[in-house]
């Protein structure tokens, strides 16, 4: 899902960053992992947040955990950096979606009700991205 521990703030805009590592061989993986396919160390990031990804495939879950909205949209977004493609998992913000359609992350403060699950709210981050149809 799109609410990875690795996402950061930029330190000049202060805005969140939906972050992807690049790895020696060119491959970008969102979330960011400390090996690449080739086993190699990241050898920077790219923020995905500044991208516009296309809906590979979605669905609804009706059937949430607790504190995730109901009815709760998710896709499989791809995102093309640099000609490599990058796939993430996320809530939508809206169900009127359909496959092929062009999305952007948009960064919210509560992805689910830290009130609602079993662990202390204040030993987890909360935030994350969704993603929004862009218009045309």
């Amino acid at each position: 899902m799109t609410d990875q521990n690795d996402d950061t703030t930029d330190a000049e805009t202060g805005h969140p960053e939906m972050t992807a590592y690049r790895y020696p061989d060119g491959s970008v993986t969102y979330p960011g992992h400390p090996r690449g396919p080739d086993g190699e160390e990241p050898v920077g990031t790219v923020d995905l947040s500044e991208y516009t990804a296309e809906v590979v495939t979605w669905t609804t879950s009706t059937a949430t955990p607790p504190g995730v909205r109901q009815p709760n949209h998710l896709a499989i977004v791809e995102f093309d950096v640099d000609g490599r493609p990058v796939r993430a998992l996320g809530q939508l913000e809206t169900g009127d979606i359909d496959i092929g359609d062009a999305v952007e992350p948009v960064h919210v403060e509560e992805l689910r009700d830290p009130e609602a699950g079993i662990r202390e709210p204040e030993s987890q981050a909360w935030d994350g991205f969704r993603f929004r149809p862009v218009e045309e």
